[in-house]
């Protein structure tokens, strides 16, 4: 005989379940006072390191990071801008780090939580929700070209979550919370995070790729894609080179519309920091561009970013 389920006790055994892994998270959750803003952190080791998000420090200089009655002064690690990750340093004492998982294996539909706790309260603040996509693109947000294989859920984030765990059913940190926009929470994954954090933590600093070019989306009439030999249907205008850039070296020139970039389609100018990754620095690489109709390939070496001026 079928034994039947009593849909109130599965519902409190969630509920109870959610409630012990929330207490559970909250050791590892922080607040994160800087100078003109408030946010919150994730405790990743027991001596202290602490990530949160670059935006919530506003380019400050002290950073106080609260748990509970506890006020602690931290230093500013390290940042990378272009993903929104910044590493904390609190002071000497003993930390309980979060567990972490693997972003990696996600998948869509799964069961998140997204903790904060800006103000210090005595619980931190909690929504839930699920995967609704990985490996996503945010493009033109907080003043940044795009961010890149993020995480998208429909957990609610309200202000202050920002640099805030996005954990699984588990309780193991998935993700750092960033954004909500378009009704969805985005995160970005901690395998992602974790490659920055090391980074970091041995003070290297975030590269980018530099051309040296003003560009801007457009539209490859149809028949010069045709006379190229090209399906692509938009491409990136250059409007300008600077003198003794990568891409003037290069040949690339005013009018030029480059479509592709180490072997990667470039259909709109969200594509170029994307593909101008730390890899390619000081790198042979190869671009593929219209000119007058006529499809051209240049070789184009790549240099750090700050080696140039905006």
């Amino acid at each position: 005989m079928t034994q039947l389920v009593n849909p109130l006790e599965v519902l409190k055994s969630v509920s109870d379940a959610t409630s012990t892994l929330i207490k559970k998270t909250s050791e590892s959750v922080v607040a994160v006072k800087a100078q003109m803003s408030r946010g919150t952190g994730v405790i990743i080791t027991k001596d202290g390191y602490i990530i949160t998000c670059n935006h919530v420090l506003q380019g400050c200089s002290t950073v106080k990071i609260g748990q509970g009655e506890k006020i602690i002064n931290a230093k500013i690690v390290g940042t990378d801008p272009y993903n929104d990750i910044a590493l904390l340093k609190a002071e000497q004492g003993n930390y309980t780090p979060i567990a972490l998982g693997d972003s990696e294996k996600l998948n869509v539909g799964q069961y998140v939580l997204a903790l904060a706790n800006p103000f210090n309260k005595n619980q931190p603040t909690a929504t839930s929700g699920m995967v609704t996509g990985v490996n996503s693109t945010v493009r033109g947000w907080r003043g940044m070209t795009a961010m890149e294989n993020v995480i998208a859920t429909d957990a609610q984030l309200n202000p202050g979550f920002s640099g805030g765990p996005l954990v699984d059913a588990e309780g193991k940190l998935i993700g750092i919370n960033t954004a909500y926009i378009w009704q969805r929470g985005i995160a970005i994954p901690i395998n992602k995070v974790k490659t920055i954090t090391d980074r970091l933590m041995t003070g290297r600093t975030a590269q980018r790729g530099y051309l040296g070019i003003i560009a801007n989306t457009v539209a490859i009439p149809q028949d010069i894609a045709e006379q190229a030999g090209i399906e692509q249907e938009t491409g990136v205008m250059i409007f300008s080179v600077e003198a003794g850039s990568p891409a003037r070296q290069a040949g690339l020139s005013m009018g030029d519309v480059l479509i592709k970039f180490n072997d990667k389609p470039v259909t709109d100018f969200y594509d170029l920091p994307r593909l101008l990754t730390e890899d390619v620095i000081g790198k042979q690489t190869k671009a593929i561009l219209i000119r007058r109709e006529t499809l051209l390939e240049a070789t184009i070496i790549p240099t750090a970013h700050g080696d140039h001026p905006d």
